[in-house]
């Protein structure tokens, strides 16, 4: 904390624990102030709304969007949430923050007045930021376009319901949903049409596909008997259907045999709901370590021009402590690095870097160390970064030891692990490099693309899985998505495992 007799005599933005609405406006205005001209962030319009704890609950279950369609699934997961919060087993979150424009932040109504500062500073302004800023957020999502595409979904899928029946169209969402992981594109920049802008096409789409092909492929004959597809014919097949395509939902949604207008627009869906949540996925440490790092340096600059007490001030360190807290590897609380407290740890130190470096960080990073300019390294890194290319370009040594970090090798064939990464100079950049990688999504969830599919021969679907460092696909996970993959496809579904090349 800062010297109290250094404080400027500022006039107390609260003074209690209880909030009303003109505090929450006067303490926002404060907050706006210093993120907009101190930090010079730059934010979409911001929502602020105060929700119960039931309404914590249902938002946790609809995946925190306020219009979602209807699905089994989203009670289910309330019940779940619900029972062990009622049992006290689990808290709720202080706040949810949704990538959209407007920004919209839900802070719950139980939060005291200093909590109400915090989660407004971290999530109205720090991830509101992040969002408008990253270069991911701006390429694969449309934050202008989402709640219409939303309240579009839930009209479609309840339209489809009353129409087909809940059953069939439930039979649809649960395969479709289990392939979400797999329904996106990862390296291939989608057309740049905004999710407002594609549902206004939606009635020539459906109206086009009535004259598609794939309603009259159960006329057409199959290749004879004894036949043989040439090289040159399976090479242009695989190029006019654009194999292999590592997006499975698009693949199925385009050329599914079985599937109707209505089916395929549910498809449709569920990827572009993916797609949308695919970069919160990428950068959840650089995310959280953003909007941690923006609601201390606020809150700190209003505590130090006398605009919040002590008394608040500790109770929010308390709990900006409790979020960044790192449980150590044998407590029972341990579930891996805190992105929170990684990310956070970080940022902080860049800043260091920036304005007190030593002769370690002068080595290390000579492009910014003594810069002074820490707020534009960071709105740099914020805007062209995610985890991996953050922690391996900007983890420090110092970082490093705080977090008393070091690399393993487990090799399935060795019945020990191996110690690769200590606190030397070899050692740091093997640390550096095996974190970055652990925070690759693309090492994190199975590579299965679709190579091959003989619309004219036996219809047999063929798939590759990818082998990461000869690790196969776990078996019951494996065999249940060759099931949802077979429910939409329509025929037989065929999945081959390959080790990745070295």
């Amino acid at each position: 904390m800062a010297d109290p007799a250094a404080r400027s005599q500022g006039t107390l933005l609260f003074d209690q624990t209880d909030w009303d609405f003109d505090t929450l406006h006067r303490t926002y205005d404060a907050i706006e102030e210093v993120a907009r001209t101190d930090l010079a962030l730059d934010c979409y319009p911001n929502q602020v709304e105060i929700i119960s704890s039931e309404q914590m609950l249902d938002a946790y279950s609809s995946i925190g969007m306020p219009l979602m369609y209807h699905h089994w699934s989203f009670g289910k997961h309330f019940l779940g949430h619900e029972r062990l919060y009622r049992k006290g087993a689990r808290g709720l979150a202080y706040e949810i923050v949704i990538n959209s424009n407007p920004c919209i932040s839900y802070c719950l109504e139980e939060n005291t007045m200093p909590l109400q500062a915090l989660v407004m500073a971290h999530a109205a302004f720090g991830h509101n930021h992040f969002f408008k800023s990253n270069h991911l957020f701006r390429q694969w999502t449309d934050a202008d376009g989402i709640l219409d595409y939303l309240d579009y979904a839930r009209h479609f899928i309840a339209g489809c319901e009353e129409k087909h029946g809940t059953e069939e169209v439930e039979a649809i969402l649960d395969a479709a949903h289990s392939l979400m992981s797999v329904g996106v594109f990862r390296h291939r920049r989608p057309r740049q049409l905004s999710l407002k802008e594609a549902e206004d096409q939606r009635l020539e789409r459906l109206a086009a596909a009535e004259q598609n092909v794939y309603y009259l492929w159960n006329t057409l004959p199959h290749r004879r008997e004894g036949t043989e597809e040439t090289d040159a014919a399976l090479q242009e097949r695989k190029r006019r259907m654009q194999l292999p395509e590592e997006n499975l939902l698009f693949f199925l949604e385009q050329f599914s045999p079985v599937l109707r207008s209505w089916q395929r627009e549910i498809l449709r869906i569920v990827r572009n709901v993916a797609q949308y949540f695919y970069p919160q996925k990428q950068t959840r440490v650089m995310n959280e370590g953003c909007a941690c790092f923006v609601h201390y340096y606020i809150l700190n600059k209003l505590y130090e021009d006398g605009r919040i007490s002590d008394g608040a001030m500790l109770e929010i360190l308390h709990s900006h402590t409790n979020v960044l807290t790192q449980p150590d590897f044998d407590d029972p609380r341990f579930g891996g690095i805190n992105p929170y407290a990684l990310g956070f740890a970080m940022m902080q130190d860049i800043r260091r870097i920036c304005e007190a470096p030593q002769e370690e960080d002068r080595e290390w990073f000579p492009d910014i160390a003594g810069c002074g300019d820490w707020r534009g390294v960071l709105k740099h890194a914020w805007a062209n970064y995610r985890d991996e290319s953050f922690i391996q370009q900007f983890l420090s040594p110092s970082v490093m030891r705080r977090f008393r970090m070091f690399a393993l090798s487990d090799e399935a064939r060795e019945p020990y692990c191996t110690v690769t990464g200590i606190h030397d100079a070899r050692g740091y950049r093997k640390l550096r490099e095996v974190l970055a990688r652990n925070h690759d999504l693309s090492t994190m969830e199975p590579d299965i693309q679709v190579v091959d599919a003989d619309l004219l021969g036996d219809r047999c679907l063929h798939l590759k899985a990818v082998r990461r460092d000869r690790v196969p696909l776990d078996a019951a996970g494996r065999d249940a998505t060759i099931g949802h993959v077979e429910r939409l496809w329509g025929y037989k579904v065929v999945l081959e495992e390959v080790d990745a090349a070295v």
